[in-house]
């Protein structure tokens, strides 16, 4: 007993990896109501807020190619610090008056530099027992600080201590500025964090110095994950899980608003709920082993028909029920397929490439489907009716990469592939 739980222990700089990816994963959360809240205060449309993770996603997409690479050609550690470090430039500008847009923009643009290593770490650190495990204690943490971001960075845009900080007449900042100093001090923490996290052993490649050759390479990668018969499923599964959720954050501030009428603050923590949800999912996960990760591709679906039933809540506890359970079927389906996913990366390309394919994938459906919602929005559709369609395409895909999945099991050697992992 004693050898299986040391066996499915974690090491001590695990704690230290999830330590920093709370503080960072927090002050991601936060500042994106801070900079929502700067819109609204300038009289911006509604428009502009699907706009803001388009702007936060569109490094993530142009340089997939290089953000692997950068990952792979040092200590993931000092990776994540630089990555870090780029955030609290973000917040800087965002303190200097620099539109949202742009500064959110740059705070975008060390998330994507973050993301490689912070998943990559995992690969290298742990072994692929473990995998499902440390997603699922990733995943909860994260969530926790979805949770409590969300919270903290609708109290900090919330007009309510705004007025009760510009009450203070020697307060050397107003409002809003005291509440983007506060995400920087929390950036800098998570970088204080990833100083002490241990080195992994793993060897590092050089940075290639040829663009041309890292977007080939990066290319080769993108086929390859691809064309892996459990890579594509996990990926296309992922892709797609993703791409909604980095919309349903919008949704459902929109969605609380029209159904519920609730106000600015209460909006955020519905956000929060649906956090909640995640984090009983993902523990519900962690009792799926790496072999059995594609059998949670039916929760997928039944995620969308949940979607579908939204439109007709308008009672706030049924809403948090629904909430929930949407939130649970997207932890419970994204652990498992994260864990398949770098597995199979790993395997294939490396961590910190097969990191940055996945970015690019899933960062350009969050890019995509976030601007769809705004052109949706410009054209004045109604609020159900969006959340109505994005319920039957999660349906429906889902259903079509569980088919697709199915095809592969008849035509290959996936459960040879399934059956290799220990």
């Amino acid at each position: 007993m004693n050898n299986s739980q040391n066996r499915n222990s974690m090491p001590f700089g695990f704690y230290i990896i999830m330590a920093a990816q709370f503080f960072s994963a927090l002050a991601d959360n936060a500042i994106l109501f801070i900079a929502i809240g700067i819109l609204t205060n300038i009289g911006a449309s509604d428009v502009y807020d699907p706009l803001l993770k388009v702007s936060f996603s569109v490094f993530y997409v142009a340089l997939a190619a290089f953000v692997g690479a950068f990952a792979d050609s040092m200590p993931k550690r000092r990776v994540m610090f630089i990555s870090n470090m780029i955030k609290v430039g973000g917040c800087l500008l965002l303190f200097m008056g620099v539109p949202p847009l742009f500064a959110y923009a740059i705070i975008g643009l060390g998330a994507a530099a973050y993301s490689p290593a912070k998943y990559g770490i995992l690969t290298e650190y742990l072994p692929h027992r473990l995998l499902v495990v440390a997603n699922t204690w990733i995943e909860g943490l994260t969530v926790g600080a979805i949770i409590l971001g969300t919270v903290i960075g609708g109290e900090l845009a919330d007009k309510n201590f705004i007025d009760w900080v510009n009450s203070f007449a020697l307060f050397p900042l107003n409002g809003m500025h005291t509440g983007i100093a506060i995400i920087g001090v929390i950036y800098l923490c998570a970088a204080i964090f990833n100083l002490y996290i241990p080195d992994t052993g793993v060897d590092h490649k050089p940075l290639h110095s040829s663009p041309l050759y890292l977007l080939h390479d990066f290319w080769h990668c993108l086929k390859l994950l691809w064309r892996d018969k459990l890579g594509q499923i996990s990926l296309a599964a992922t892709t797609l899980v993703w791409g909604v959720a980095g919309t349903l954050q919008l949704l459902v501030l929109k969605w609380a608003e029209y159904n519920l009428g609730l106000a600015e603050a209460e909006r955020t923590r519905m956000v929060g709920v649906v956090a909640i949800g995640m984090a009983i999912g993902a523990v519900l996960a962690s009792r799926i082993s790496l072999r059995r990760s594609v059998n949670v591709l039916p929760v997928g679906i039944a995620m969308g028909f949940i979607f579908v039933c939204m439109p007709f809540v308008t009672h706030i506890y049924m809403a948090v029920f629904m909430l929930i359970i949407v939130g649970a079927c997207g932890g419970f389906f994204v652990v498992p397929m994260n864990a398949l996913l770098q597995h199979r990366g790993h395997i294939l390309m490396g961590a910190g490439h097969s990191i940055a394919v996945q970015n690019f994938n899933e960062n350009l459906s969050i890019l995509l489907l976030n601007a769809f919602y705004a052109v949706l929005l410009y054209l004045s559709f109604s609020i159900n009716i969006i959340v109505i369609f994005f319920g039957v395409l999660v349906a429906v895909m889902m259903f079509l990469i569980r088919q697709w999945h199915s095809l592969n099991q008849k035509r290959g050697n996936v459960m040879a592939q399934l059956d290799n992992i220990h």
